[in-house]
């Protein structure tokens, strides 16, 4: 099945084991993560959604088994939203504008995901910062793609910083969620060789399709369990 076919729905929504709360917003060790049967995602973007078409192809490929609950925008325009609508997945606008700050914004972001049961949430190419009262609310429970080699290159364009840099070897990255901007522990990470002959472009395209293989399995190592963070580890056993 291509894009055009509605996700797998899975049955049973039942929580896995939680982060306790003693441990959910440092980096200490935590507990080893069991394996959850609430397989439920909630993805968040702002643009064209090529990240989110490749979660929504690795489910109905049955290569992630999981089922996309909800794909939510922050404005209308976000061309990615036809892709989920083409797909059979819910899809909802939440503009950030009509909210007077950025915890009331989150807020309202808690209460949709949760109305949903979403047990993990996928950045793919939301253009905001999320406030803490966000990510308390999914400790350990929201992962983000960025394209460049985590802990280099944090920020927009981490590709073009990359080829200006003057770098051999850049790639994408994987990475759980935390209050510092991309700096949270490493989930998953693919190399792209620079190239001579490489424009930002070129390169750009080239990370662009090792986001689109790494960010379904890093999800499905998540939903998997068997995992805890380490310090600043994300460690599988």
């Amino acid at each position: 099945m291509g894009s055009q076919g509605a996700p797998a729905q899975l049955a049973g929504a039942a929580r896995g084991s939680e982060v306790p709360a003693s441990n959910r917003m440092g980096f200490g060790a935590q507990p080893r993560l069991k394996m959850t049967e609430n397989r439920r995602l909630g993805v968040l973007i702002s643009g064209r959604g090529s990240n989110l078409q490749a979660i929504i192809d690795a489910v109905a490929a049955g290569r992630l088994l999981a089922t996309i609950a909800v794909v939510i925008a922050n404005t209308a325009n976000a061309s990615g939203l036809a892709r989920a609508r083409r797909a059979g997945i819910e899809t909802m606008v939440l503009a950030h504008t009509a909210y007077p700050s950025r915890e009331a914004y989150d807020e309202a972001l808690v209460a949709e995901l949760r109305r949903r049961d979403v047990w993990l949430v996928c950045l793919a190419g939301f253009m905001r910062l999320l406030s803490s009262t966000f990510i308390e609310a999914f400790p350990n429970r929201i992962l983000n793609i960025h394209p460049s080699l985590l802990p280099a290159f944090v920020g927009l364009h981490g590709q073009d910083q990359a080829w200006r840099y003057g770098v051999k070897i850049a790639g994408a990255t994987v990475h759980v969620v935390t209050p510092e901007l991309d700096a949270g522990p490493i989930v998953l990470q693919a190399v792209v060789p620079v190239e001579d002959a490489d424009t930002a472009e070129t390169l750009a395209a080239r990370i662009l399709v090792e986001e689109h293989r790494i960010y379904p399995e890093a999800i499905g190592i998540v939903l998997d369990g068997g995992w805890r963070i380490d310090g600043r580890r994300f460690v599988r056993s």
